[in-house]
């Protein structure tokens, strides 16, 4: 039975971005580190219409710049240098800008496939092995460990086990980790769009009253769309021929750029804002959607998974025991604690806010968006917030 030090259970985008925020020291102490990932990641770049995105806020960039990868995501991350903020059928607007913030772009739009091809391979392979494909079937605690029984029936022990197999987690259930979950009775319409003008690195976010809709900006003139509707609403929609589908799309986004030409494949994920109710367990760390999942529109939750590694790299290079410590475990959980707890409320009460039909409610909503574009403070505020700068004051 062969032993690593650190097993991570997820190769995806949260998984590799640990692994290499661990690599470096982890070779100075002479760890091994393990990915466990069902799907092979690719040998090679390629560019498709309908490929997924990431929006990566400014504090991502920095981690990435850190971890010596930025130059590479960089050739294809498209900046985000505006942020327009709406409410359909009410007058009230705000923008955010980069100019005016001080940074050369708000956040940056990264194609999930080219974020992962170059987290893959900046791993140092004497440090990082990956078993793929795998999947972990079972996991047994162990009084120094985890044992991981993986599905061709091999037996893997470790010093940490990190569970980052996303928002569905089976072994999340398995370990009897609860969760908290609140829908949305909302799903969010996912798809790719051309428009006749040119973004100019805008980035739109609408609030309608059948739910918020966003609009960012990606390389080849395309933007991708993140449209959220009632669930039956949702699926109409899905159903709807393209050009019948750009035009609905059209008259509830308006011209701000232009004709909307082109739309690729639509994808439909049903909405709800999900947090585990432990994070860390003496060898055990739960990270990514694993550990909260939250809405889209707002654009946090892979920012907000990101430091949450970054921060569990911290703690465990920072510490003179052996990974898997408990208590180096429950202090990297009280340091994320605020971040966690002020990006979840953020992301939750921004899209209720802006998803409720209530009078009172659209009134609050439209004197606040007039109140952003004219207060400073509040403006630099939210600026931050969507930054991921909201919990460093030192930035």
């Amino acid at each position: 039975m062969s032993r690593v030090n650190l097993a991570i259970i997820g190769g995806g985008l949260v998984g590799a971005s640990l692994a290499l925020a661990l690599q470096a020291g982890a070779k100075a102490r002479g760890w091994k580190i393990v990915l466990i990932e069902p799907f092979a990641p690719g040998h090679a770049w390629q560019p498709s219409y309908d490929a997924r995105s990431s929006a990566l806020s400014f504090g991502s960039r920095q981690i990435y710049q850190r971890l010596g990868l930025w130059q590479e995501i960089s050739q294809r991350a498209e900046p985000i240098k505006q942020i327009h903020v709406s409410d359909r059928g009410r007058f009230s607007t705000a923008r955010l800008s980069a100019a005016e913030e001080g940074v050369p772009a708000l956040g940056y739009v990264v194609e999930n496939a080219w974020l992962g091809q170059c987290l893959w391979q900046g791993l140092d392979k004497d440090v990082v092995s990956w078993r793929c494909p795998a999947q972990v079937t079972r996991m047994e605690p162990l009084v120094d460990g985890y044992r991981l029984t993986l599905d061709d029936e091999t037996l893997l022990e470790c010093d940490l086990a990190v569970l980052a197999d996303g928002g569905r987690s089976g072994l999340r259930e398995q370990l009897g980790v609860g969760v908290r979950k609140r829908p949305y009775d909302q799903s969010a319409l996912i798809a790719n769009i051309t428009p006749s003008e040119a973004h100019d690195g805008m980035a739109f976010e609408r609030f309608t009253d059948d739910g918020p809709m966003a609009l960012l900006p990606l390389p080849e003139n395309r933007c991708a769309l993140v449209w959220t509707r009632q669930g039956m609403d949702a699926q109409r929609l899905a159903d709807l021929d393209e050009r019948s589908f750009l035009s609905e799309l059209q008259s509830v986004f308006g011209y701000r750029l232009g004709t909307l030409k082109q739309v690729g494949v639509r994808h439909l994920y049903p909405l709800a804002l999900v947090e585990a109710e432990e994070q860390v367990r003496p060898h055990l760390a739960i990270l990514g959607n694993a550990a909260h999942s939250l809405h889209p529109i707002a654009g946090q939750g892979f920012n907000l998974s990101l430091r949450d590694a970054q921060a569990l790299a911290d703690a465990l290079l920072d510490s003179e025991s052996a990974p898997g410590d408990f208590a180096v475990l429950q202090a990297y959980r009280e340091r994320q604690r605020m971040d966690q707890a002020l990006t979840v409320g953020f992301s939750d009460q921004v899209t209720r806010l802006f998803s409720s039909r209530l009078p009172l409610v659209s009134v609050a909503r439209n004197l606040g968006l007039l109140g952003l574009d004219a207060l400073p403070p509040a403006k630099r505020w939210f600026a931050r917030q969507a930054m991921g700068l909201g919990t460093r004051p030192d930035v």
